[in-house]
This record gives C-alpha cells, structure tokens and sequence, in this order.
C-alpha cells in the first residue's frame, strides 16, 4: 500500500490569504507552521486568494510547493493595462558600414 499518495477524501483548509498586501518573512514563517500543523494532523492546506508579492516571495524562498496557492491572481482596483500610441512613420536607422541582418 502506497500510503505516498493523496486521497480524494484528504480534508482541505482553506486559508484566504488576500488580505495581505504587504507580506515578509514573518508571515511566511506563520503560513510554514500553519501547514506543518495542518500537515501533522493529515490535513492539507491551500492558500486562495495570494497576491503577487506573497505568489513572488513564495517563489522567492522555495515554499511555493510546500504552500500551494489555489486560484488566479486577485484583480487589482485601479490599474488598467497601460495605452500608448503606435508610433507613425519611424524607422529604424543603422550605419550605413553595419551590414543588415
């Protein structure tokens, strides 16, 4: 029996994480202990709702697979995607000795 694998049955926490804006190094050092306390008591615990600074420092020191994120990012009130205009009639000169490529 391969006890390796991961039940369907697994009970799950969920921890809604969103409210942290501004994550460090303390708060990750809580979210490792609350998922080797869930983890000792055959729990799994997921994480909803991470930004991108705590998703980053996740990555950033290697827990990203020891804390699982679940999810897409949160949308962020008040960013838009950035507009510019094309610019018109610019070409790129080079030297004239510079071959082209």
């Amino acid at each position: 029996m391969n006890t390796d694998r991961k039940t369907p049955t697994e009970p799950v926490l969920t921890c809604d994480v969103g409210a942290l804006t501004r994550p460090d190094l303390a708060v990750l050092d809580a979210l490792a202990r609350l998922q080797l306390a869930a983890g000792r008591q055959g729990v799994r615990l997921v994480l909803t709702n991470a930004g991108g600074p705590l998703r980053e420092l996740l990555a950033l020191t290697g827990l990203s697979a020891a804390l699982p994120v679940e999810g897409r990012l949160p949308a962020q009130p008040g960013r838009e995607a950035e507009q510019r205009e094309e610019a018109v009639g610019v070409e790129e000169v080079g030297e004239a000795r510079d071959p082209a490529r």
